[in-house]
């Protein structure tokens, strides 16, 4: 029996400036996987993420969500998506406490003008839990360390109790405690039969790691899982020079 996919882009062609970034890109998630994505800076990594959750147009195609085996728009089913941005992309002088931080996943569940009750309170208590971070909660967000703030947004991520968790370049510059505890919890989701997409910047973590992996420089040069399609062939292709038109992984 064929694996779901969560998600299905079709055709997704993206461009800043009329400079195409992401080229005609197809390529499904499968329900239930931690998924890689993996390329050369300016690959359009970011870029991919982005269009998934329809902070950036793209100039053609379409992204398809499929939740209890319905296909939906990702404006049907953005209250069960989680993201977790780049660490770099995020104003951390924000006056706001740790729980302040992890609150913020609860609000999708509210609706409008609620303030967190106690169950929510509770539940981002027990994500801090989960991070390895109970005692920071009345902390700043502007004390901590990069791998602190990591931490904190994947327990934001977690308290929205979403069905799909995307995020982007978690690992990068975190120490190994961080990483591993970061990487059991994405593990866990996948158990809980979560969707779990990571922009991954480390090869040798790859096979380890992730049930499945994209492979893209402007388009997917190849995806599925593991053991089918990481191989050297397929990252000598990805990591070519000349395929990368951009700088910079903001895309």
């Amino acid at each position: 029996m064929k694996q779901q996919n969560a998600i299905e882009i079709s055709q997704l062609t993206v461009a800043y400036d009329a400079k195409p970034v992401l080229w005609n890109t197809s390529v499904g998630f499968r329900t239930g996987k931690l998924t890689a994505i993996v390329g050369p800076n300016g690959a359009g990594k970011s870029t991919l993420i982005k269009s998934m959750l329809d902070f950036i147009k793209p100039v053609t195609g379409k992204v398809d969500y499929s939740i209890e085996e319905q296909t939906h728009t990702y404006k049907e089913v953005k209250n069960h998506i989680a993201y977790v941005p780049q660490n770099s992309s995020v104003d951390w002088d924000f006056p706001a406490t740790v729980l302040d931080v992890v609150l913020m996943g609860r609000y999708g569940k509210l609706g409008w003008f609620k303030r967190p009750g106690k169950k929510d309170k509770a539940i981002a208590k027990d994500m801090l839990n989960k991070v390895g971070m109970p005692t920071f909660a009345n902390r700043q967000i502007s004390q901590l360390s990069g791998g602190q703030r990591q931490r904190v947004f994947l327990a934001r991520a977690l308290a929205q109790e979403a069905e799909i968790y995307m995020l982007d370049e978690p690992l990068a510059g975190v120490d190994i405690k961080t990483e591993r505890i970061i990487m059991d919890l994405l593990r866990e989701l996948s158990k809980q039969n979560k969707t779990v997409i990571v922009v991954h910047h480390d090869l040798q973590t790859v096979e380890e790691y992730f049930d499945d992996v994209v492979f893209i420089n402007q388009e997917v040069l190849n995806s599925g899982p593991i053991d089918q399609v990481f191989s050297k062939e397929t990252i000598e292709e990805t990591y070519r020079q000349d395929r990368n038109l951009g700088e910079g992984d903001e895309v």
